[in-house]
């Protein structure tokens, strides 16, 4: 994962860790890498790492059990929800490229139409540096 500074380090891994979760990397209910696995992984701090973990529980996308570690949420609405939220922020980040890029609305739809039946499917977002 490449880190950018629009963001903090753990903001940037509460997205990246999100993502695992809305496409089944992280499947739910399984339980999820350690702390020091993940930062060892990601070439962070061990706190940083925590951070973002702790806000992960926060946005209900995973509980902590005591002694056995964390375990992704059960909750399959809750992660609707989070992928729709993260599918927003995905278009709206295409509508300002496109509108930036002086593209008409309709010339646009047509681009995606195309592109969506054409394009191979993939998780990540990393060919675009995740915008």
């Amino acid at each position: 994962m490449q880190f950018d500074n629009s963001s903090p380090i753990w903001v940037q891994l509460v997205g990246e860790f999100s993502r695992r979760i809305v496409t089944g990397e992280w499947a739910a209910g399984e339980k999820m890498p350690g702390v020091r696995e993940l930062a060892a992984d990601l070439g962070v701090n061990p706190n940083t790492a925590q951070r973002a973990l702790a806000e992960l529980e926060r946005l209900e996308l995973c509980r902590s059990e005591r002694a056995t570690g964390r375990f992704v949420t059960q909750d399959e609405e809750r992660i609707d929800e989070v992928r729709a939220d993260l599918a927003t922020d995905a278009a709206d980040a295409f509508i300002r490229r496109v509108r930036g890029l002086g593209m008409a609305h309709d010339k646009a739809r047509t681009l995606l139409d195309h592109r969506w039946d054409t394009h191979e499917h993939t998780t990540t977002d990393e060919h675009d540096g995740g915008a």
